[in-house]
């Protein structure tokens, strides 16, 4: 009986200290996931990078592939020309839609920031016979600059140029206005004009009486004859200021003689 409940001791001893190591084993795994998790949790903040100079014919999936290598890219925008500019290549016979300049944003803000500081006033391309190879980068870190940034602008620009085209139709359709009722207007006194003259009534035919705008050439020629009149009148003035000192000279030394 003695030796039953040794063993029986024996085997509870055992059983607790098993369950003391597996304590200490779920203690690390979950100060293993702690860290994890931790790590998960720390979110990068991500960066956005500015290029004031987009070549020709460099499209967003080549931009993509030449700064992923880099590191993760997010979101590119690049700015496409103006519609004046794309009349103007349409009539020439060049078709192709090129951009002025984009927005990159990188996941990480620290790998923008590098990209940003190597990468400035470099060659696009890392071979002589690459597309891209004579072009410089143009790239500036937009500091404390988000996505949400860029897309209110955006949404201004578009906004003012909505603004531009409503005033623009609305100041044509103010024309065609004034001169359709001006056409009317003709239209109506030309028929009374001619019932005047059926019926034999004199008609009173108004005129407008218009002083033109001279001409640079006329003004100049003004101020020529303004300036040679003045000059003339000057002379005469001291020619007639001599003529009288030249009589009272002559007084004086007639009546000097007489003495």
């Amino acid at each position: 009986m003695e030796e039953r409940e040794e063993d029986a001791a024996a085997d509870t001893q055992a059983g607790q200290g098993g369950c003391d190591g597996d304590e200490d084993q779920n203690v690390e795994e979950a100060a293993g996931e702690k860290i994890k998790t931790s790590c998960t949790d720390r979110k990068s903040v991500p960066g956005i990078i500015y290029l004031g100079h987009i070549p020709p014919r460099l499209r967003p999936k080549h931009l993509r592939n030449m700064l992923a290598v880099y590191g993760e890219i997010g979101r590119i925008f690049l700015q496409p020309e103006d519609n004046q500019v794309r009349r103007k290549k349409k009539k020439s016979g060049l078709r192709r839609c090129d951009f002025t300049e984009g927005w990159v944003e990188f996941r990480d803000k620290r790998v923008a920031k590098r990209v940003a500081a190597s990468l400035h006033n470099t060659p696009m391309g890392t071979r002589k016979h690459q597309r891209f190879f004579s072009d410089l980068w143009c790239i500036k870190y937009l500091h404390r600059f988000q996505w949400t940034h860029l897309s209110e602008r955006l949404a201004y620009e578009q906004t003012v140029l909505q603004q531009r085209l409503r005033t623009e139709v609305s100041q044509a359709k103010r024309e065609t206005n004034f001169y359709l009722n001006n056409v009317e207007k003709s239209t109506k006194m030309d028929k009374l004009r001619q019932k005047r003259l059926r019926d034999g009534t004199q008609v009173d035919e108004k005129t407008w009486d218009f002083t033109q705008r001279h001409t640079e050439d006329e003004i100049q020629k003004k101020k020529k004859d303004y300036i040679t009149q003045k000059h003339q009148d000057k002379a005469h003035l001291i020619q007639q200021r001599s003529q009288s000192n030249v009589s009272l000279l002559a007084k004086i030394f007639n009546s000097n003689q007489s003495k």
